[in-house]
């Protein structure tokens, strides 16, 4: 079994590939920070691969699934958010929030669903948050991204159910404390 997890290099994504190594999968780690996911690499025990890029590129996202199309299950995890009253928000960072958050998140599910519906077989999961099922002011880019993800991946695990597909999307919504 092998495994795509982007945001790979700390937080849920690190944890995530240690819990899937520990279980036997081989590993296709992803981030920007090279130097981290070297670390991760290191203290693993299956075979992994060290991807550094930047999904928030489009074509990034494209060249990656190109790379590594035989994966089993896809981890859609790199994200982040931005703080701050919408009017006063910086509109590049906003940008970089939803190519990360919302437009990687969406090639890759697109890529890779297609992929394992034609195999019939493979895992999709999308980390979301708790934010995609609220109105978070001051937050606001963030948390309609998370909603994004959350309403995209119900409605394509519908598709695949309707289907009789085999391949599932499940999406995780952790909340912070």
């Amino acid at each position: 079994m092998k495994a795509l997890i982007t945001g790979a290099s700390s937080g849920i994504g690190r944890d995530m590939a240690r819990y899937l190594s520990g279980l036997g999968y081989e590993l296709v780690i992803v981030a920007r920070r090279e130097n981290l996911l070297e670390e991760l690499k290191n203290e693993l025990k299956t075979n992994v691969e060290v991807e550094v890029v930047d999904v928030s590129n489009i074509d990034n996202c494209k060249a990656l699934y190109e790379r590594h199309k035989d994966i089993d299950l896809l981890i859609n995890n790199a994200g982040f958010g931005l703080f701050g009253e919408f009017t006063e928000t910086d509109l590049d960072k906003e940008m970089s929030l939803i190519d990360t958050n919302i437009k990687a998140t969406h090639i890759l599910t697109k890529l890779y669903v297609q992929n394992m519906k034609e195999k019939n077989n493979g895992k999709i999961l999308n980390v979301a948050s708790i934010a995609g099922f609220m109105t978070g002011p001051l937050m606001s880019a963030y948390y309609a991204s998370k909603n994004y993800v959350v309403e995209l991946s119900s409605a394509i695990n519908k598709e695949l159910k309707k289907s009789g597909s085999k391949v599932s999307i499940s999406i995780l919504c952790p909340r912070t404390s």
